[in-house]
């Protein structure tokens, strides 16, 4: 079917859902507030006291009825908020909602026991539910914890995340990766404001994601591809960019410096004016960080808009724009001096929103979405000694070096930093993809909810060493979830979602999320609510641009592919199971939970030498004509284990922990490394995966143990945060060549990345209500460690700056 069409029928079909929601208006009652305030677990709460604020002042007053419902009448045309208190709960100050002149707002204000918020999350299910209404695992990371914490780069907040790994390479700017569960780091969906922000074929970078302009982080844990289709195998990382709430436009001005030539400036502003609400932000960061010809900068823009278009539909435009470069020095302890590499990278991520409330029971949302990026990697010339024992041309050796393993195997020689060939070299890719998604839903009965959507996407990539390689892809896809209740007690979400890619052609994956309470929340003693949750799905992926045009049904001719029945490298697959409980204490102040976790990943995709395809079943016609070999779906792994979370709110201090034991192993693999596992003549009868781990082995640089701690508290104008992350041993390769093409440079895989600590703490105080001053220190002990082998980690990092804001409501 022709996406373009989908595409046409889809739009003109969402703007007449939209136009319906402009046309409420007419029936709508003169500036009128109506809702109804509810538990946690969607229980009425009757007797509230219900104030209607506008500019920080009460101007009505009310109490819900018997069925907790309210109502203010007579409104004029503005902004206005409502604040709701009812004995038992703690009391809530609602966001600020925009009501005209001839306009009725519906809205559903929920209390929770004690402070531990109960975050509407939108990953876990198609409309926005409270957490308290789901059984899947999901963790909000809001402002408020991000500024605590105070870390320029979003990459350290994610380490507090349970179930999540986050390894970066080096300092500052190097590559950084997001393990969800043990699944690879191309496993899990990125959306910026709902763009997808993934490469093509899953992978994504996030050195570069700055926490400017990011109101909040919600990460959901297990796979969703109903509602994101590829790429969604083991999570989704879903940021949100701040929203203008304040009358009087408010800026901010944050500027700090440290040492490694470190100096870093954000700035932001922001408000809300009758119908419209804005924020604009823009960061810059500058660091040589510790070894040469490794210096990171880093400048991100971000914008929101927010119209209130007629009485019910609300329009949402936001932009990012993140532009870096980077010094790559490659493995610095390994070759002891810098490789002379440069890379930049430029990506802009948009997307514009309408959400209609067409009916009080019926509604729908449009996504239009672009993002694109631009990567450029320059090696301008050869670094280190020129060697040449053949007579083919020389290669280029590093330093005399002994390297040791974190499993205490050493080794001592000059590997190969750069090959021969042409210099410069240049690597350029370009990624683009546009958006289109529509999603409908209708609340049936009290209980009972169900929502359906489209998804249609255009992708463009390019790759070019040389050579210029590119793909096309037009995909779409459709779902359809319910959810439902039964006597407020369990909570099931369950959905179906079907894709058609460009490439593997069509998959469905299925999803059910449930949560039941064996006691439910009360605000009569300490023992707070009991939640079982059980969570079971699958997940697809889609092949990277060079697994498609690497495979073996791109490699060998059609006629060939057509008559051994070949067909186009597939989609790789997961199957997620996850059992927990949650345990709710001290009258809504702490929170516990344990989970155990089983992953099975299935026909991911690897390089498969010609001599093996036969077992795969593939032709020895088809295997000679594929050259040297091909990509095709081989491998599989598992990955399984238990995860432990805390959290408390307890007067003026915050904290959160978490644990996670992950047993992870490659069950399947017919790579040339796995067959033929590399030996190291120092270390008889070990094997080696030289550039993959083996079958049987760990997955590289997944620890079986890794946990974090976050503390902050708060004392009048001062506050104090810390954050406490710790990483046991991981498998890992050196992936290293000796002068010779050998393997003498090459360790023993288990346990090669050796265990490791980070605490960082930050300080700050508010020398009058606009100034703040703040001290950030990462490493703080100084610990030296490689979070990726040959790598080495940055040493104490110390920022200190000042912090102005002008304008707002004070």
């Amino acid at each position: 079917m022709n996406s373009n069409r989908i595409l046409r029928t889809l739009a003109c079909a969402l703007a007449l859902l939209i136009s319906l929601g402009l046309g409420t208006a007419r029936a709508a009652d003169e500036g009128t507030v109506n809702g109804t305030v509810v538990d946690a677990l969607g229980g009425r709460v009757s007797g509230a006291a219900v104030k209607l604020m506008r500019d920080g002042k009460a101007i009505a007053e009310t109490s819900s009825d018997a069925r907790g419902e309210f109502a203010f009448k007579g409104l004029g045309e503005g902004r206005y908020q409502l604040d709701v208190a009812s004995a038992g709960f703690a009391a809530r100050l609602t966001d600020a909602v925009f009501v005209t002149a001839a306009g009725r707002v519906t809205t559903e204000v929920r209390l929770q026991i004690g402070p531990l918020a109960q975050e509407l999350v939108v990953t876990a299910a198609a409309t926005a539910v409270p957490q308290s209404q789901i059984g899947s695992p999901v963790t909000v990371l809001d402002s408020t914890t991000l500024d605590a914490l105070g870390n320029s780069d979003l990459l350290e907040p994610l380490r507090s995340v349970p179930g999540v790994q986050v390894v970066q390479v080096g300092g500052r700017g190097g590559a950084t990766s997001l393990f969800v569960r043990g699944g690879s780091s191309n496993f899990s969906k990125i959306l910026i404001d709902g763009v997808p922000a993934n490469d093509i074929g899953g992978a994504y970078d996030l050195a570069d994601l700055a926490t400017t302009g990011i109101g909040s982080v919600e990460v959901l844990r297990g796979s969703n591809s109903v509602l994101f289709g590829s790429d969604a195998l083991t999570g989704v990382v879903n940021l949100t960019t701040t929203r203008g709430r304040t009358r009087t436009p408010e800026a901010t001005i944050a500027i700090d410096g440290g040492n490694l030539k470190t100096s870093h400036a954000d700035l932001g502003i922001g408000g809300a004016a009758n119908r419209i609400d804005y924020f604009a932000g823009y960061s810059n960061l500058k660091t040589d960080n510790r070894v040469p010809n490794n210096d990171y900068r880093n400048g991100t823009f971000v914008g929101r808009i927010g119209i209130l278009a007629g009485t019910t539909t609300n329009l949402t435009g936001t932009f990012r724009r993140i532009d870096t470069e980077y010094g790559s020095p490659n493995a610095f302890e390994l070759f002891g001096i810098a490789d002379d590499s440069r890379q930049t990278r430029k990506s802009t991520y948009a997307a514009f929103a309408a959400q209609s409330q067409i009916t009080s029971r019926w509604q729908s949302t449009l996504r239009v979405a672009v993002a694109d990026q631009a990567y450029n990697y320059k090696n301008p010339s050869p670094t280190g000694q020129a060697y040449d024992p053949f007579g083919f041309g020389a290669n280029y050796l590093g330093n005399n070096m002994t390297i040791r393993g974190g499993n205490g195997y050493s080794v001592t020689g000059r590997a190969i930093l750069d090959y021969g060939g042409k210099y410069p070299t240049n690597f350029d890719s370009t990624v683009t993809r546009k958006l289109f998604y529509g999603q409908t839903d209708y609340h049936v009965a009290p209980a009972f909810d169900i929502a359906g959507g489209v998804r249609v996407e255009s992708e463009n990539g390019t790759s070019n060493s040389g050579t210029l390689t590119k793909t096309d892809r037009n995909n779409y896809g459709a779902f359809l979830e319910a959810r439902t209740s039964l006597a407020g007690r369990v909570f099931v979400t369950a959905g179906v979602g079907s894709d058609h890619n460009a490439i593997f052609g069509n998959a469905v994956t299925p999803r059910v999320s449930v949560a039941a309470y064996l006691r439910q929340p009360t605000t009569k003693d300490a023992f707070g609510d009991t939640k079982v949750t059980f969570n079971a799905g699958k997940g697809i992926k889609e092949p990277s641009l060079f697994q498609e045009l690497s495979s073996l049904y791109a490699l060998i001719p059609a006629a060939t592919a057509s008559a051994q029945g070949i067909t186009p490298v597939g989609p790789e697959r997961s199957r997620g199971v996850d059992v927990g409980i949650e345990q709710g204490l001290a009258r809504g102040r702490a929170r516990v939970r344990v989970a155990y976790f089983d992953n099975e990943f299935s026909d991911l995709i690897e390089y498969v030498n010609n001599s093996v395809l036969p077992q795969l079943g593939v032709s020895v016609v088809a295997a000679n004509a594929s050259g040297y070999g091909a990509y095709v779906n081989s491998q599989s792994n598992r990955s399984k284990g238990a995860e432990l979370s805390g959290e408390a709110a307890i007067g003026k201090v915050r904290m959160t922990v978490s644990y996670m034991y992950l047993d992870a192993i490659v069950t399947k693999s017919l790579s040339g490394g796995a067959l033929r596992p590399a030996t190291n003549a120092a270390f008889p009868g070990i094997l080696i995966g030289a550039y993959s781990p083996l079958v049987g082995a760990q997955p590289f640089r997944r620890p079986a143990n890794s946990g974090s701690a976050t503390v902050a508290y708060t004392e009048g104008r001062a506050q104090v945060a810390m954050a406490a992350y710790v990483f046991g041993q991981s498998d890992d390769s050196t992936f290293l060549s000796d002068a010779n093409f050998g393997n003498s440079l090459l360790l023993p895989n288990k346990n090669l990345d050796a265990a490791y600590q980070k605490i960082d703490i930050r300080g700050s105080y508010r020398f009058h209500p606009r100034v703040m001053g703040y001290l950030a220190v990462e490493n703080a002990f100084d610990q030296a460690f490689d979070a990726t082998f040959g790598s080495p980690a940055l040493p104490r990092t110390v920022r200190a700056g000042l912090k102005l804001t002008l304008g707002g409501d004070r």
